[in-house]
C-alpha cells in the first residue's frame, strides 16, 4: 500500500512559498499540487499537524493553504488569500463561497497567543461588500480558524463579545475543522449541514438535533453490522482485540488542548509528575482498565509522547491537579512512566501502514477515529505507538 509524500518533502520540491505573482510560482504549484493529488481529508489532517509541528514562515503559509484547501472537501468554492496583506488589496486568508450563496472570509492563525484586532477581519468583509464581491453581511460571516489552542484563545473570545461580534465572527480549531470534513466524508453529512454549524445558530435548533440523532444512529447501525466478537461493552467496534500479556490489556488515550492549557502541559503534569491520569464518568475503559495494564498518551495533533503501566483501578477521587476535575473525577495511578514530549510517535500514513488496526484500510482515509477516544490496541500496536 503506497503512501503520500510528506509535506516536508512536497515544500523541498515547489520551492519558498510567497505572494509573486505567476502561474509558476511556488505557491501556485503547491495549490496545483494539493488539488491533483491530495483527494482525502485523511492526507489533509497529516499535513496540517506537520505544519503545527513545525515552526517557521514556509509552514506558517502552507498551514493557510491547506485550511483553504480543506474549505473544497467541505463544499465551497475557495479564492486562496494572499500569505501578506498589501496597500489597496483586501487582505483576506481564504474566501469561501457555499452554492447557497452565503460567504466565509477565512483568517487563519497557527496560535491564538498574540492580542488579535476582530475589527481586522470584520474590515475584510467590509472590503469584499464595497467591492460587490459579497451582498451584505446577511450572507456573510467571517471565521477564525486556529491551529495550536494557547491560554491566549479566550481573548479573542472576548474580544468577540466586547466588540459585540458575535453574530458575524466565530471561532474554529483546525481540529474541529477537520472533524466536520472528516463527517461529510465519511456519514455523507451535506453541505448544507455543515453551514448550519458554521453560521451563528437561528432560533431555531432542530437542524443541528437532527444531525447529531442521524450520526448516533448511523453509527449504531454500523456497531450492529460488526462481528459478534467486536460487540463487547465499551468497545470500538473498529478496534482489534488486543493479545495479552499475562493478564496486561494496553490502551490509548487522547489528550485535548484547551484554554486552561496544552496537552503537553497536562501529560507532563499529570503522568509525568503526579503519576497519575483521569478519566470522566462516560470514558470507554473507564470500568475495564485494571493493574497491569499499560496506557499511552496521544497528545491531539502532535502524536504520542508518553505511556506508563496502570497500577490502581479508577477511583471517584478528584485529583486537585486535574484542570476539569468535576469532568474526570475517575483518578488512577501509574507507574514506569516514560515521558518523550520532544520526540513524538507521530501516527503518519506510514505508521499506519504498519498498526494492526488499519489492516485493510487505505492510510489515506480519514483516521482520527483511531485518536479521538480512549481503546484498546494490540500489543504489536502499543509497541509501535511507544517505539519500543
Amino acid at each position: 500500500m503506497s503512501t503520500a509524500l510528506t509535506l516536508q518533502q512536497i515544500l523541498s520540491l515547489v520551492g519558498k512559498l510567497d505572494d509573486s505573482p505567476g502561474d509558476e510560482t511556488p505557491r501556485e504549484r503547491f495549490r496545483q499540487f494539493l488539488k491533483q493529488n491530495v483527494k482525502d481529508v485523511g492526507q489533509v489532517r497529516d499535513y496540517i499537524e506537520e505544519c503545527l509541528r513545525t515552526s517557521g514562515d514556509q509552514y506558517n503559509r502552507a498551514l493557510q493553504d491547506l485550511v483553504n484547501y480543506l474549505g473544497h472537501f467541505l463544499g465551497f468554492a475557495v479564492t486562496f488569500g494572499r500569505y501578506h496583506g498589501v496597500q489597496g488589496q483586501i487582505g483576506f486568508d481564504g474566501h469561501w463561497k457555499s452554492p447557497t450563496g452565503f460567504h466565509i472570509v477565512i483568517e487563519v492563525k497557527t496560535t491564538d497567543v498574540y492580542v488579535i484586532k476582530a475589527s481586522t477581519l470584520v474590515g475584510y468583509v467590509d472590503g469584499l461588500i464595497s467591492e460587490q464581491s459579497i451582498a451584505n453581511w446577511d450572507c456573510a460571516l467571517g471565521l477564525y480558524v486556529v491551529g495550536r489552542l494557547d491560554t491566549g484563545l479566550k481573548q479573542l473570545e472576548n474580544a468577540i463579545i466586547a466588540e459585540r461580534r458575535t453574530h458575524q465572527l466565530r471561532i474554529i480549531s483546525t481540529e474541529s475543522l477537520l472533524s466536520l470534513a472528516e463527517m461529510m466524508s465519511e456519514y455523507k453529512v451535506a453541505h448544507e449541514e455543515i453551514l448550519a454549524l458554521l453560521r451563528p445558530s437561528t432560533p431555531k435548533i432542530d437542524p443541528i438535533v437532527d444531525l447529531m440523532a442521524r450520526l448516533v444512529a448511523e453509527r449504531r447501525s454500523e456497531t450492529l453490522t460488526e462481528p459478534a466478537s467486536l460487540l463487547e461493552p465499551e468497545k470500538e467496534p473498529s478496534q482489534q482485540e488486543p493479545t495479552l500479556e499475562g493478564n496486561s490489556v494496553y490502551w490509548l488515550t487522547s489528550v485535548k488542548s484547551d484554554e486552561k492549557g496544552t496537552a503537553e502541559d497536562t501529560i507532563k503534569l499529570l503522568v509525568g509528575k503526579e503519576h497519575i491520569y483521569a478519566f470522566g464518568e462516560g470514558t470507554p475503559g473507564r470500568k475495564l482498565i485494571k493493574p497491569g495494564d499499560w496506557i499511552c498518551f496521544y497528545a491531539t495533533g502532535k502524536g504520542v509522547i508518553a505511556h506508563a503501566k496502570i497500577v490502581s483501578k479508577p477511583e471517584n477521587k478528584p485529583h486537585s491537579s486535574l484542570r476539569h476535575p468535576d469532568k474526570y473525577p475517575w483518578t488512577f495511578r501509574l507507574d514506569n512512566v516514560v515521558l518523550y514530549p520532544d520526540t513524538p510517535v507521530v501516527i503518519s500514513a506510514a505508521a499506519r501502514n504498519s498498526l494492526d488496526a488499519f489492516q485493510g484500510r487505505d492510510p489515506n482515509t480519514p483516521w482520527a477515529w483511531f485518536v479521538q477516544a480512549t481503546h484498546k490496541l494490540t500489543e504489536h500496536d502499543f509497541n509501535l505507538l511507544i517505539k519500543r
